[in-house]
């Protein structure tokens, strides 16, 4: 009986290992897909920065034009 206890104990620490191993790499995938898209937002926040610029530059053209056309 005490054999049957130790087979048990066994193969319940042999599947809270697995079961932590699996875990662990879950975590080291999570972590890079989080790398990833942090740096997918960086890009994206970049990038907006940057068409805010061109628009306000477009913005600046427009009412220069506007202010040159209303002096004639």
């Amino acid at each position: 009986m005490s054999l049957e206890i130790l087979d048990q104990l066994e193969e319940k620490i042999k599947q809270a290992v697995e079961t932590i191993q699996l875990l662990q790499l879950e975590i080291e995938e999570l972590k890079e897909e989080k790398n990833k898209e942090q740096q997918n937002n960086e890009q994206l926040r970049n990038e907006n920065e940057q068409l805010r610029a061109e628009h306000n530059n477009w913005q600046e053209r427009l009412r220069s034009l506007l202010g040159r056309i209303d002096n004639v």
